[in-house]
């Protein structure tokens, strides 16, 4: 993602700052309201381990992690810092309050989304005709929009992955059936590898990589119900 600034830097430098801004506003919206969204759902089931270490907050440094925040910077996908908690205190159990727990965070960046794309069309800003395409109407404002709910989707379709150590994964050993999702639960030490293996490794192939082949559906499909059917894509 960063070399996208830099060669744009190039050519227009106050566009390539102005966008860069955009971005790392939209990525600190989309992960600190995924985060928070898990420590207040945990904190609502029963276990406050969250908010006693100070994960129940907006403040966003409270939710970066340094290897996620990379990610993000260099290749568009990431993750926040992992919000704990102790599923013996969630009061609907284990594997289904784990699940719920992170089924929160891209819930959350999906409503965000929908929230913010209703606000511009009250206040009659017309969006572009496909995010990052020219842009109609207000350019700045237009622009933000379009980056924070594009954010938004991303991080919710990214997480949804089943890899650990994405939410995707606790979601799957919540609603596989018990003996799958113990045989499932094997693969946890190993999915920080898969995963890096899955961004690089497919990012050596020509055309669109192995991650934007399986993200970009998902992300569609979340657009699609975030924007009422009127995904720009």
């Amino acid at each position: 993602m960063l070399a996208r600034y830099f060669n744009l830097f190039l050519d227009d430098p106050a566009l390539a700052i102005f966008l860069f801004a955009v971005t790392c506003a939209s990525l600190v919206v989309a992960v600190t309201f995924h985060e928070f969204s898990h420590s207040l759902v945990a904190t609502r089931l029963g276990d406050e381990t969250s908010h006693r270490l100070g994960r129940l907050t907006l403040n966003p440094l409270s939710h970066f992690e340094w290897l996620g925040a990379l990610m993000l910077l260099l290749v568009g996908f990431g993750w926040g810092k992992p919000v704990p908690v102790d599923a013996g205190r969630l009061r609907v159990g284990a594997r289904v309050g784990m699940a719920t727990v992170a089924l929160a965070g891209p819930f959350a960046n999906v409503v965000i989304a929908a929230l913010v794309f209703q606000v511009s069309r009250i206040a009659t800003l017309t969006l572009p005709g496909g995010l990052g395409a020219p842009v109609v109407g207000d350019p700045i404002l237009s622009t933000v929009i379009s980056e924070v709910v594009r954010w938004n989707l991303l991080l919710a379709a990214f997480n949804l992955l089943p890899i650990a150590p994405l939410d995707g994964f606790r979601v799957a050993l919540g609603v596989l059936p018990r003996a799958a999702a113990n045989q499932f639960a094997r693969l946890e030490p190993f999915g920080i590898f898969i995963l890096l293996g899955v961004v690089f490794i497919g990012g050596w192939i020509q055309g669109p990589s192995v991650l934007q082949r399986i993200v970009e559906p998902i992300m569609k499909a979340l657009g699609f119900i975030a924007l009422g059917g009127q995904a720009a894509w």
